[in-house]
């Protein structure tokens, strides 16, 4: 499938590089280089995630008014290593769960669009329809091995060495916190929030990578028309070098980016709740439900509670994009199985 970008009368096209499929791959290159690229990504970005959990779980008395200051107070009371709390766990968890959601991302991308293609849908909606199922898949998939390492690493990041502590429960690491949620909850405490983890980043995939097909045809065709007009002459068309593709890929990831993020926002705070509190606090012997932690969170704050955190998640969501999404594309033409026709 193409995003050559057609100009309305002008007959002047957007020649982009020829996109790489699932089939074009090499797949060994593939997953040994993502796991390196998308490794030093997740360390890039991780500090921004423990401001969102903290955010997310606190209680409105302990609340700073910005996530500026909750990242101020954390690395003042217990030192910059607060802002990677939890980040073993995490990064053992990010190869594995990548390498499941990048193949289903590309395998159904690939079959989506070709089936809607040979249904005679057109072109733009059928760059949109497989996105959309793909992201859908793909976090599916990753959420089988991404959840129990959510569930670990978010009691380590919301667990403080000073003052008031979030959970009764004192993790050492990653490991200790494993035993001891499986101890009290067994395996399915490893998996607590995974419906709604599906709730949340399935429709947010769907969205963003929808998003992200429509954002990336808006900013071509803006820039084909200035380029166009600009010049005259431009005889066959506006082709974009490599720089100019990534900007444009950037720009995109994160307009779809902010866009997922409002959307899915509530879900994600209570999805993250669900994770990190105590299962006693619910009395039962269990954790709460869905409906039970919705309403602690508006009792405490309202339903605007539901968007505590939205600043780093948006700015979260926004960096992590971009940086994901040129990276990743980076990765697939490093990863080509021949380099023709993809430059």
């Amino acid at each position: 499938m193409s995003l050559s970008t057609a100009e309305d009368e002008s007959h002047e096209e957007i020649h982009l590089p020829a996109e790489i499929n699932w089939e074009m791959l090499d797949k060994s290159k593939f997953f040994i280089l993502g796991a390196a690229l998308f490794s030093g990504v997740s360390a890039a970005l991780y500090p921004v995630v423990v401001l969102k959990t903290r955010q997310q779980v606190m209680a409105a008395a302990q609340l700073q008014r910005s996530s500026v200051g909750t990242g101020f107070q954390l690395v003042r009371n217990e030192g910059f290593r607060a802002l990677y709390r939890g980040f073993g766990t995490s990064l053992m968890g990010t190869i594995p769960a990548r390498a499941l959601y990048m193949t289903a991302l590309e395998m159904t991308k690939s079959s989506v669009g070709s089936a809607t293609l040979g249904l005679g849908v057109p072109e733009t909606t059928a760059v949109t329809l497989a996105n959309a199922t793909a992201g859908v898949s793909a976090a599916v998939a990753a959420q089988l091995v991404w959840t129990p390492v959510d569930v670990v690493s978010q009691r380590l990041m919301v667990q403080s060495n000073v003052g008031h502590h979030i959970n009764k429960v004192r993790y050492v690491n990653g490991i200790d916190a494993f035993k001891k949620i499986v101890s009290v909850d067994g395996v399915r405490g490893l998996y607590r929030g995974f419906g709604i983890s599906i709730l949340t980043y399935a429709p947010s995939n769907a969205v963003w990578w929808a998003s992200y097909s429509v954002a990336q045809r808006l900013v071509w065709g803006g820039l084909g028309c200035h380029f166009c007009k600009k010049d005259d002459s431009v005889n066959g068309g506006y082709r974009p070098d490599s720089k100019a593709v990534m900007a444009v890929q950037g720009v995109s990831a994160a307009m779809a980016g902010g866009v997922s993020a409002l959307i899915t926002m509530p879900l994600d705070t209570i999805k993250t709740r669900l994770q990190v509190l105590d299962t006693k606090e619910n009395g039962r012997g269990r954790g709460p439900t869905i409906v039970q932690t919705l309403r602690n969170l508006v009792r405490e704050g309202g339903w605007t509670a539901c968007y505590r955190g939205l600043g780093p998640r948006w700015a979260s969501m926004s960096m992590s994009a971009t940086t994901m999404i040129t990276t990743y594309e980076f990765l697939k033409r490093m990863s080509a199985k021949t380099q023709e026709g993809v430059t």
